[in-house]
């Protein structure tokens, strides 16, 4: 599975890119690797975290077209919504990306991730809020990877903060899944009848 996490510099891009290639690959029992790329700013800069999970070795560690994008950065979404394979999956934060542009061939999710974050006191939760919306999603990784994933990556009095985190984000995106279900559950009842 090739997956690109894109936004800017202090959102916690690598990061979020960094815990799933760990929980899928010391948690899992999958590989994994990591790329990142940033610009010369610290902070507000364009950055993206490519992650590659393989059930095998992974042999070229590149992705070329991902399956998976992430964007929590309109200038993210912009830059690399032409990118996924069709089929693919998009990942938005809907409080900072705004898609004037959609593609018909590619899944589009979306979740208020700074708000949530927001309300639990602190943005900076955003990117532990949208891994669990990523993984209730995508499946890519499990729950319990991620949540054993977490400790020993944050410093420890955040742990127990960024899991609230990543449970708000991850029952979001279950939420999202049932009620897709029941809709066509109703549609097909409705076909049928």
């Amino acid at each position: 599975m090739d997956i690109k996490f894109s936004g800017f510099g202090g959102q916690g891009i690598i990061k979020a890119g960094y815990l799933i290639g760990k929980a899928a690959s010391l948690f899992d029992g999958k590989h994994a690797t990591l790329n990142q790329s940033f610009g010369p700013e610290a902070r507000g800069g364009a950055c993206s975290a490519q992650v590659i999970i393989l059930d095998s070795p992974v042999l070229y560690p590149y992705i070329v077209k991902p399956e998976i994008l992430v964007a929590m950065s309109q200038e993210a979404y912009e830059k690399f919504f032409h990118e996924p394979v069709k089929g693919g999956i998009i990942l938005i934060d809907t409080d900072l990306v705004k898609p004037a542009t959609v593609r018909k061939d590619l899944k589009l999710y979306s979740i208020s991730a700074t708000r949530i974050a927001e309300e639990m006191g602190n943005r900076i939760y955003a990117n532990v809020v949208m891994i669990g919306f990523f993984t209730a999603i995508t499946k890519v990784v499990s729950k319990d990877a991620v949540e054993k994933a977490l400790p020993g990556s944050i410093p420890q009095h955040f742990v127990d903060k960024n899991i609230e985190a990543f449970n708000k984000g991850y029952q979001y995106g279950i939420n999202i899944l049932e009620k897709k279900k029941s809709e066509q559950t109703k549609k097909k009842e409705k076909t049928e009848a």
